[in-house]
């Protein structure tokens, strides 16, 4: 955004002075739209294109995110937040972090994902616009069909089957990673989740650029739902 500029009328003649040249030409222009008002015209550009109030503040939306241990929660967060991966740990119990985006704040709840802790989600999802569901994509078998049972279950629950699923297969940097299309088949999202809003998309620490983009179709989800006309 440019400062405002001063500006000065000498002799009848206005003179502007640092202006850059888009500037000018929209002072130019409004001075010959209006000859009679010169300099108000003037102002009056230089008040919408130099002098605007601050933007309004963005949207904040509460999420709740899920995933088994070791799946990487922790760690995009804490990158999205522009936070050291040094001495990263997996979150015993929970943790709340602000994740700025250009057009929203959201305020992220994430949970631990230990066996003794899952069984204790459900407490934690009221109150939420959102989920966003981890994965460890490279996972054995055995963790691969809990998180598949953890995730049917979350999209089944009362107070999260009408939100929005951001679903993350992380860790595609790893050789023994599935596809999202072996995902997708395996985790039997097109029947189960048919009618909700859901996106599955591959992550990794390495593309964090990708993570972003897949919290920004998660944002306009969340957008769309707040247009809905209220159900009675």
């Amino acid at each position: 955004m440019f400062p405002c500029h001063r500006f000065q009328a000498e002799s009848g003649v206005l003179q502007l002075r640092d202006t850059p040249d888009r500037l000018k030409s929209c002072t130019l222009k409004k001075a010959l739209q209006h000859p009679s008002k010169g300099i108000e015209g003037i102002q009056q550009c230089f008040r919408a294109l130099c002098c605007k109030g601050p933007p309004p503040p963005r949207p904040e939306y509460d999420l709740v995110c899920i995933g088994l241990s070791g799946s990487g929660k922790t760690s995009l967060l804490s990158q999205l937040c522009s936070e050291s991966l040094e001495n990263i740990v997996s979150t015993t119990g929970f943790s709340i972090k602000a994740v700025p985006f250009q057009n929203a704040i959201l305020n992220v709840k994430e949970l631990g994902g230990a066996d003794n802790i899952r069984k204790y989600w459900s407490r934690y999802y009221q109150g939420s616009q959102g989920v966003i569901f981890v994965l460890d994509s490279a996972s054995s078998e055995d963790d691969l069909e809990t998180a598949r049972n953890e995730l049917h279950s979350a999209l089944q629950h009362p107070q999260l089957c009408t939100l929005p699923f951001l679903i993350l297969a992380n860790h595609q940097d790893k050789p023994a990673a599935r596809s999202v299309q072996e995902i997708k088949k395996y985790f039997e999202l097109e029947p189960l989740a048919r009618g909700k809003r859901w996106i599955l998309k591959p992550c990794s620490l390495d593309d964090m650029e990708a993570v972003k983009d897949s919290f920004s179709l998660l944002i306009n989800l969340l957008e769309e739902r707040d247009f809905e006309p209220s159900r009675m």
